[in-house]
């Protein structure tokens, strides 16, 4: 299971149903609590709008579209595994044995998600503010943006030289 893949892929997680929604906001809680932000993207629990009617009253609710799965886009690597694999409610991932098989990109499409469009108020050279993690207040300037991870490297002066350091979009604000 160590292919240590550093791109971020679609899994599958079964959960017990009804649980989707508390599988999601406990591994959402771990994610923050571990740091793993950069490795687990983003949990989801596919909804779809439907219409019910009842007594002559129609009522605009959400369903679930997979009752017993929670999608999670993640870097697979032990540690992502063994976080989304032992979280409260998830009894395993989709795919042979215990081998997660991420979704393909047609499968991702039909289920109607696009790679998330992030807007961006940052450029190459901007000058920016670290506003969470290790490197809070630290005042750098990117180097680098990579959509495909949500990451941009940013230079920090460390000993006395310039040092790459590479940090999610939701740690750095343009210095305004």
């Amino acid at each position: 299971m160590s292919d240590t893949n550093s791109e971020a892929r679609w899994y599958v997680a079964h959960t017990y149903s009804g649980y989707e929604n508390k599988v999601k906001m406990d591994l959402e809680k771990t994610i923050e609590n571990r740091g793993l932000q950069n490795l687990i993207l983003e949990v989801s629990v596919p909804m779809q709008p439907v219409i019910e009617v009842k007594n002559g009253v129609e009522k605009k609710t959400d369903k679930k579209m997979f009752p017993g799965y929670v999608l999670v886009n993640m870097v697979m690597n032990d540690e992502t595994w063994y976080v989304v694999r032992n979280t409260r409610g998830v009894t395993g991932f989709v795919g042979p044995g215990s081998k997660p098989v991420p979704l393909s990109e047609e499968e991702i499409q039909a289920l109607g998600y696009r790679e998330s469009e992030v807007l961006v108020d940052f450029a190459v050279g901007d000058t920016v503010t670290v506003t969470s993690g290790a490197w809070k207040d630290t005042v750098g300037v990117i180097s680098d943006i990579n959509d495909q991870k949500k990451t941009v490297t940013i230079s920090v002066e460390m000993f006395g030289r310039e040092t790459p350091v590479e940090l999610s979009y939701g740690e750095v604000q343009k210095l305004r």
